[in-house]
């Protein structure tokens, strides 16, 4: 019998009713919704004439256009386009400092928000009537689009340019987990004092930063969500373009929230490898059936963890497909495993844990040897309270 592709094991599954809807997403196809960007109806008319700057990137894409090239076919005055990390055209490994561009095909000046600047400067926003954001998220607060949207916003907001958000649905949206941000451990990769798992589209998020104040001096960005026609908080789907360089396949976006923790170890979860988010493994993991050596990979992972050295570890590509009702959570048995098999205290960690867990208490936690269950109860009171703000700002049926 051939194993069950992804979708269509969740199709059958929800068909038949197997498992609770609360924690099994519905899985539907990419083309059963339509994005903000392909609702071009409704927002070219409120582009016609002015001045636009485009936040944009490889994953702004309508059907087989681009929506850049879609605006400059309509005529719109596309004046430059903001990039985030990885660069316009998606190829720039994790972290890499970006410098502003040009691009070859339309000749328009490509803003960098991931080298010098991260919030686009005055000079930056000079002759731009209004700018569009568009870029696919997968609603992870260490995931740095929803950094780049914040700052987008303040600019906007300092310089009265009202900001359009073409939404787009977030896979990882049919649930929220993971410790709440503590304001000592703000960064690039978590600004604000959300789970890791925030449950909410750009759009969504982008309401949540102008109705709880965070913008500087709690200003206001004038903004307008081109909401994603036919979505459900309820649902999950395989996007048609991989979002970064190292989420290569739905299965890496479903593990992401759960395996991008051991970033801050020193354990390996397969960048240089093509299976990055899919694997995780250490030289010393004896215990580990599969075996991995992580090599440079131009525009993925050009100096990845333990490069050139042989890893021992495991496979959770089909851990879904296997486990179902384990979605709807951070897993992290995983990293209480690995912290145990490779006794090495403290020396597992290294400084960066606390940016992606947003949180002191979990790596004290990890070292005490609690239990997945004990650390989830610590997380109570934190995700009850974001989850009453969370409800104010949703724009589609919730799960």
């Amino acid at each position: 019998m051939k194993k069950l592709s992804f979708s269509l094991f969740f199709l059958l599954f929800i068909q038949f009713g197997c498992a609770k809807r609360s924690l099994v997403p519905e899985f539907v196809k990419w083309e059963d919704i339509k994005p903000g960007d392909a609702r071009y109806e409704y927002y070219l008319p409120k582009l016609n004439g002015k001045r636009v700057g485009v936040v944009a990137n490889h994953s702004s894409m309508i059907g087989n256009n681009h929506l850049v090239d879609l605006l400059l076919t309509s005529n719109i005055k596309v004046q430059k386009v903001f990039a985030p990390e990885h660069g316009f055209r998606g190829n720039k490994e994790n972290g890499a400092v970006i410098k502003d561009d040009q691009d070859k095909k339309t000749g328009l000046a490509i803003i960098s928000l991931h080298g010098k600047h991260k919030k686009p400067s005055k000079d930056h926003l000079h002759n731009i009537d209004i700018m569009v954001f568009d870029i696919q998220d997968v609603g992870v607060r260490f995931y740095t689009y929803v950094s780049t949207l914040f700052y987008v916003m303040e600019a906007c907001a300092e310089n009265n340019i009202p900001l359009l958000i073409l939404d787009r649905p977030n896979p990882n949206g049919f649930y929220v987990d993971g410790p709440v941000l503590e304001k000592q451990h703000k960064s690039f990769v978590g600004l604000h004092s959300v789970p890791i798992v925030h449950g909410l589209t750009l759009g969504e998020y982008a309401m949540m930063i102008n109705g709880e104040g965070w913008l500087k001096n709690k200003i206001k960005c004038k903004v307008e969500v081109v909401k994603v026609k036919n979505y459900k908080h309820s649902q999950t789907m395989a996007l048609p373009i991989k979002p970064s360089p190292n989420l290569p396949n739905h299965a890496s976006i479903l593990l992401y929230p759960s395996l991008c923790l051991f970033e801050g170890t020193i354990v390996s979860i397969g960048r240089g490898t093509p299976t990055p988010f899919q694997i995780a493994g250490h030289p010393e993991y004896k215990k580990g059936k599969l075996k991995f050596t992580p090599v440079p990979i131009p525009g993925a992972s050009l100096n990845p963890k333990l490069k050139n050295k042989q890893c021992y570890g495991t496979n959770y590509q089909e851990y879904y497909n296997r486990n179902p009702e384990e979605l709807g959570k951070i897993k992290l048995d995983w990293i209480l495993h690995f912290y145990k098999e490779l006794n090495k205290g403290d020396q597992f960690f290294i400084s960066y844990f606390e940016k992606l867990a947003g949180t002191s208490k979990l790596r004290q936690q990890i070292k005490e040897g609690m239990s997945e269950k004990e650390i989830r109860k610590s997380w109570e009171k934190d995700l009850k309270a974001y989850k009453k703000i969370r409800a104010k700002y949703l724009l589609y049926p919730d799960f």
